[in-house]
């Protein structure tokens, strides 16, 4: 999976895009929920921190009042930072409150957060949530796209939830004689871009007028057919066009996945794999 931003061929980017050039929007956590999160591990960090620091007074419980501090700041530490930082890293982006609500920390580019980012994520939130009691998170939560906190922006993630499904525009359908066309013609890879905006533009057709429906459909066949040869038949609506070589390219990727496959199947046998 990737996230594409910007331009690219004049075409603006800034979604979530896997495979075929099929745009989903990861769901994004509210605040509401976030903030519930939040309260349920805090309680549960507030209880981990009592019994230790119950434990660390009965294991220093002879030693020089100094010693007893710099003990109860190392609780602190390990309580506030490295557990969450460790338990967020090992678990992908889990919390114990986030696995009560069903939501996961990602990264901006929807991958699995990163040691690095979950260290700083747990830096930040001392300070957020122990010295500023969370207000400028809440504030942030609020006037953010993706409802981020301090450490969200620090560390470049944000909270998506995982209880909410996520639903697919539909896959273009080539016209039977087009197919013929687009199965022996040659169809290099079109730029991310232009393959989303021309799958983005046949879902939506219907919310164009006539005459922008028109001259954005020719636009963006021009630009299509700089990467296709031989140029399809003529007489055709460009809308049609433009349907065949997206769905054609989705043909032979589910073609040369299964050719994947079936070469791993044989390399490896029926060896377990890891």
């Amino acid at each position: 999976m990737s996230t594409t931003a910007g331009t690219q061929g004049g075409y603006a980017r800034d979604e979530q895009v896997i495979g075929e050039a099929v745009a989903i929007e990861l769901p994004v956590a509210s605040v509401v929920s976030r903030v519930a999160s939040r309260l349920i591990d805090i309680v549960v960090l507030a209880v981990l921190l009592a019994l230790l620091a119950l434990a660390a007074t009965a294991a220093s419980a002879d030693v020089s009042g100094a010693v007893q501090r710099t003990v109860g700041l190392l609780c602190v530490i390990v309580v506030v930072v490295v557990f969450p930082a460790a338990l967020e890293t090992l678990t992908r982006g889990k919390s114990v409150g986030r696995y009560a609500l069903g939501l996961r920390i990602v990264r901006d580019d929807g991958g699995p957060v990163t040691g690095r980012q979950a260290l700083l994520r747990a830096l930040t939130a001392l300070v957020e949530f122990t010295v500023a009691f969370g207000g400028p998170s809440l504030i942030c939560a609020v006037v953010t796209q993706r409802a981020k906190r301090l450490g969200d922006l620090a560390a470049g993630t944000y909270a998506i939830s995982e209880r909410h499904s996520v639903r697919l525009p539909p896959a273009p359908q080539a016209h039977p004689l087009l197919a013929a066309w687009a199965r022996q013609a040659d169809i290099g890879v079109l730029p991310t871009g232009l393959a989303l905006a021309v799958r983005q533009f046949l879902a939506r057709t219907g919310g164009f007028t006539p005459q922008a429906r028109d001259q954005i459909g020719r636009q963006l066949l021009a630009d299509t057919l700089r990467y296709v040869s031989p140029a399809p038949p003529p007489g055709w609506h460009p809308e049609y066009v433009l349907a065949a070589v997206l769905a054609d390219r989705r043909r032979r990727d589910a073609e040369r996945l299964v050719r994947d496959e079936q070469l791993r199947a044989r390399l490896l046998g029926s060896q377990p794999t890891v």
